[in-house]
């Protein structure tokens, strides 16, 4: 996927645009894992899941939409957005996640684009998981995959969540399917054994990016 990158969306960085990789991969896969320790080894990590709550915070236009849309059970007490119930109601009714969708990820993609803006590490990382499905992959240089086997992502999701398998496989199902990540990778980090296995494979990209970003 590397070279259809908008440049004129991105950070410079000296006289060239900075590099960035985007990190993406299915729940369960171990992606915040991953990009935890590209925080440990010096690196900036611009995350879409807080620029998507951050564009919804109490008084922020998008807020005031969803509650008109949905009512003011939407709201807990204190006035933030109730997202357990939102939730529910998205992955329940297709055409109000699509509703969802149109209004909030404009605002993501300007709050990320803030973010990549603001970096001043020798690259920047996006992690989204929505990276490939909400077309924020043009503002990368490279893809970067954290993939695990289905069966993997249920086990390990179930534990951290205790949810039911049937919940986690409905959110699975939401997501693009893994093939289709897969191909749409540079980079691909198989997360299928322990940390120690997977910090291994990070400090060898971290590396590659770092020459990459000289260039």
């Amino acid at each position: 996927m590397g070279g259809r990158i908008n440049t004129e969306l991105l950070p410079a960085y000296g006289h060239s645009v900075m590099l960035i990789i985007g990190v993406t991969g299915g729940i369960g896969s171990g992606k915040s894992a991953a990009t935890d320790h590209f925080l440990k080894l010096g690196i900036q990590i611009v995350d879409a899941d807080i620029a998507a709550r951050t564009v919804v915070e109490v008084g922020k236009p998008a807020l005031i939409e969803i509650k008109k849309r949905f009512g003011p059970e939407i709201l807990l007490e204190d006035g933030q957005l109730n997202r357990a119930l939102l939730r529910k109601i998205v992955f329940e009714t297709p055409a109000q996640r699509e509703w969802l969708e149109q209004l909030t990820h404009p605002l993501i993609r300007n709050e990320i684009i803030h973010g990549l803006q603001s970096a001043t590490s020798q690259y920047v990382i996006l992690s989204s998981p929505l990276l490939i499905e909400s077309g924020q992959y043009h503002l990368v240089k490279r893809t970067l995959v954290i993939d695990v086997p289905v069966e993997l992502q249920l086990k390990r999701t179930c534990l951290r969540d205790c949810n039911e398998a049937t919940q986690v496989q409905a959110i699975i199902d939401t997501q693009i399917p893994r093939a289709k990540r897969l191909v749409q990778a540079d980079d691909i980090i198989v997360n299928d054994q322990d940390l120690t296995h997977l910090h291994e494979q990070v400090e060898k990209l971290h590396h590659e990016y770092l020459e990459m970003s000289t260039l």
